[in-house]
């Protein structure tokens, strides 16, 4: 512990005039959990977006989760409206965004009723008094100011006027209006715990010069409020105690931090840099699948084209049709419009071409929480096509490793020919990590791709003796004119055929394609004991809790393992060999079970379920509680 003095001037008479050193104490932990939530509009992202990179930059592992309202701008003050953003920072390896906040920033009384049930006793607890108002505790459904009425008793509470310091920070700024001056309040709030957690404010300060370049009197008004707030906390007597976080011990090497969707979009840069090949990116907006386009229009420099379609059938074909135009198509969205894109997507495996099917999941069915996360469309890229239509599927597990998997997505595709599903989620698609840079792009793997432009004995579906792919012809290649469409194929000329047998033996080679992708899928990997009482397996977004979980649990003695799978379809080929050397297996997902009936269905294991769907991930807790149900 360090002690520091604050020199402060003292209140009532004299104000002013006689000088108080305030002796402040510098604690250090280990991690930290804060949590900034208020309406919809109070710029809480941008808050938790600004305190995450300050503490990238400084060099803490962390982990963020933005939890947004469904409703575009819902009526302020209500419980719907509420937007959240937590930031987990640590001096060691972390893997989730934590269970429970440490520090809550609530900015209303809604904010404060939808938070405070994760807030554990003797939690900071940081409050702007000026919206405890009748009106805005009404809206939250408090019966009485809970400021008042002693429900926050055993917390650390900080009730301060945010809104109205804000406003008297500003008071001399003739060039901006009441309102303008009132929303600048969420970054007197980060300067608060910018101070509280000795953070600089340097980063934030260049990131509003450059985001208000031009409309500097924002720029210079939020810096004010920020560095006002900062002012605060160093000459408050409330605040005794600030803390400080380490760095974190990391391989040497350039770091950004980064989030799910845009990892995506690097990895599919990256894989057509490597190949040589450009890419086509087709798609409709829809949440949380969105920003995958935003990201990718900006890397026009490298070839890359984006086209925002009138529907979702329109980006899906117009991705099939680039990629028979020599590029690689690719199509993202979320379950409804996979819902949507299911025909072409059955077209698309008819005409084996390359394609990559992002799909960022919500919570469903139909328009479900759209901006809730969930794991429950595997059976739909499994299955969700008419016919027999088998796709290869693969799934990142963090943010940062959405950049790998997109480039194997792209790589499978261009190698075996066939559309690729890629299955994120809402968890991934906006949260963040430190994701360490390529330090060239001699570091990825090989993605070589090539175009037939041999006419003799060609045919359309000849075949590659160990991938079964077709050969990729661009059109207009001199002497190799072929017919593709959605009407099965005659084997090696491509006609249109009615025959049965033929059929029968088409689609086995579609299917032997997919399975023969085995070969390149790497063995699975258990974390912990080769064999023992429990083995926890997960897919997706879930590793981080599992992860975390098992790291306590061996900690606790106990035989556990974990097994995590990123390519599902097909699945590894030791799986069943892992799974068997387990007296119990648990398979934790944030569906009803699709993967479990899939491992039941293929090896005849009795897997046990952990099923959650309620458009949050799992908790570290919630792990470790089924673990010691099974294991003691």
């Amino acid at each position: 512990m360090e002690v520091g003095q604050s020199l402060a001037w003292g209140e009532g008479p004299g104000y002013h005039e006689r000088p108080v050193m305030i002796t402040k104490q510098l604690e250090s932990l280990e991690t930290v959990v804060i949590r900034f939530a208020g309406d919809s509009g109070d710029g809480m992202q941008i808050t938790g977006t600004q305190f995450t990179n300050t503490s990238a930059v400084l060099g803490n592992d962390l982990a963020t989760f933005p939890d947004f309202p469904a409703e575009i701008r819902a009526p302020a003050g209500t419980l719907p409206g509420v937007s959240g953003f937590q930031v987990h920072f640590s001096s060691t390896d972390i893997y989730t965004p934590g269970d429970d906040p440490d520090v809550l920033v609530a900015m209303n009384p809604a904010a404060l009723k939808v938070n405070l049930k994760d807030l554990p006793r003797n939690g900071i607890l940081i409050l702007d008094t000026d919206a405890f108002d009748k009106r805005n505790l009404k809206k939250a459904g408090y019966e009485s100011n809970p400021l008042e009425d002693g429900s926050l008793e055993g917390f650390r509470l900080f009730a301060i006027p945010l809104t109205s310091r804000t406003e008297r920070a500003l008071e001399d700024r003739d060039d901006l209006s009441k309102k303008e001056k009132t929303r600048c309040k969420n970054f007197y709030a980060l300067g608060m715990t910018y101070w509280l957690f000795n953070r600089p404010l340097e980063n934030t300060v260049t990131f509003l010069e450059k985001k208000f370049k031009k409309k500097p009197q924002f720029a210079s008004a939020n810096i004010t409020a920020m560095r006002a707030g900062y002012a605060y906390c160093d000459a408050s007597q409330e605040f005794q105690v600030r803390y400080e976080v380490a760095p974190a011990a990391t391989e040497p090497g350039t770091y950004r931090n980064i989030m799910g969707n845009d990892a995506l979009a690097l990895g599919l840069v990256a894989a057509s840099v490597r190949a040589g090949v450009p890419i086509f990116y087709g798609s409709y907006p829809i949440t949380p699948a969105s920003s995958v386009l935003h990201a990718l229009a900006k890397y026009k420099n490298f070839g890359v084209a984006t086209f925002q379609a009138e529907d979702e059938i329109a980006a899906v074909t117009s991705a099939i049709g680039a990629s028979f135009g020599g590029k690689v198509g690719i199509t993202g969205s979320s379950g409804p419009g996979i819902a949507l894109k299911g025909e072409a997507l059955g077209l698309a495996t008819m005409v084996e071409l390359p394609l990559v099917v992002i799909n960022v999941q919500r919570a469903g069915p139909s328009t479900g929480m759209p901006t809730k996360t969930e794991q429950a469309d595997l059976l739909q890229a499994m299955f969700g096509r008419n016919g027999e239509a088998p796709c290869p599927v693969l799934a990142p597990c963090s943010p940062g490793d959405c950049f790998e998997m997109a480039f194997e997505a792209f790589r499978i595709a261009t190698k075996y020919m066939v559309p690729v599903f890629l299955l994120s989620d809402g968890y991934l698609a906006n949260g963040a990590e430190p994701w360490k840079l390529p330090e060239s792009m001699d570091e990825l793997p090989a993605c070589a791709v090539s175009y037939r432009t041999d006419p003799e004995d060609y045919l359309p579906y000849m075949r590659d003796e160990t991938t079964l792919a077709r050969p990729w012809v661009r059109p207009g290649t001199p002497g190799m004119q072929h017919r593709i469409g959605g009407i099965e194929k005659a084997e090696g000329t491509g006609n249109v055929s009615y025959d049965a047998e033929n059929h029968q033996r088409m689609t086995d080679i579609r299917a032997e394609k997919v399975a023969r992708i085995v070969a390149e899928v790497p063995d699975l990997e258990v974390f912990g004991p080769e064999s023992g009482d429990l083995l926890v397996l997960g897919w997706g977004s879930t590793y981080g809790a599992i992860h975390a979980a098992m790291k306590i649990a061996h900690k606790d003695g106990k035989s556990v393992a974990q097994a995590h799978l990123r390519h599902l379809n097909p699945f590894p080929k030791n799986l069943g060999d892992v799974m068997k050397r387990y007296k119990k297996v648990i398979c934790a997902e944030m569906n009803m079970g699709q993967l479990r009936m899939m491992l039941r269905d293929r090896f005849l294991v009795d897997v046990i379920g952990l099923n959650k769907v309620q458009g949050m991930p799992f908790r570290i807790r919630e792990i470790l509680t089924a673990i010691d149900e099974h294991t003691s």
